[in-house]
């Protein structure tokens, strides 16, 4: 299975999240499942895309390029997409991904994980999206969703495959 982790290229001010990458990249690597991400070798990106190659698993990632240009991209990877900007990343993402896991980062991250909700909640996507809850990172979210429901503007039929996951043991599940 390709799982799309969309996540931070820093690495946060809680070391629980490094640690935490770590051990969702090697779950990956050992598994037999290929990890597909942004490409980037910096800050829980690099760390991601780093444990899951020490387990020896399979890495795919995909970079715009003007990230390429900056020298962002993790060399050493088993495969390198380079896309000519952000919206073809996404796009790229989506179509190698069966799976997609919104690990604690910024607004890239939120950005991304936006379109799989919309694409879930179309019926254009069939495929689970898992909100890494780490620590209650995303607490908000899931409230806010259930917001939507509240007043009327989404539906529990809607979010249908969005899932909250406190911990690897829940994703592992939810990937059964």
């Amino acid at each position: 299975m390709n799982i799309t982790v969309y996540l931070a290229s820093s690495t946060g001010n809680d070391p629980k999240f490094e640690s935490a990458v770590k051990e969702l990249g090697t779950w990956i690597g050992v598994s037999g499942n290929t990890l597909v991400y942004g490409g980037s070798k910096t800050g829980l990106m690099g760390e991601l895309a780093q444990s899951v190659l020490q387990a020896g698993g399979k890495v795919i990632g995909v970079e715009p390029h003007f990230f390429i240009d900056e020298e962002y991209q993790y060399d050493g990877l088993t495969q390198l997409i380079v896309t000519k900007d952000m919206a073809e990343r996404k796009t790229k993402m989506i179509e190698l991904g069966d799976a997609f896991i919104a690990f604690p980062g910024g607004v890239g991250t939120l950005e991304e994980v936006s379109e799989i909700m919309s694409k879930i909640s179309l019926g254009h996507l069939q495929a689970p999206c898992i909100y890494y809850n780490l620590e209650g990172y995303y607490d908000d979210v899931k409230h806010f969703l259930q917001q939507m429901i509240a007043k009327g503007f989404s539906s529990a039929e809607k979010q249908q495959g969005v899932y909250f996951a406190e911990s690897l043991e829940k994703i592992k599940e939810l990937l059964k």
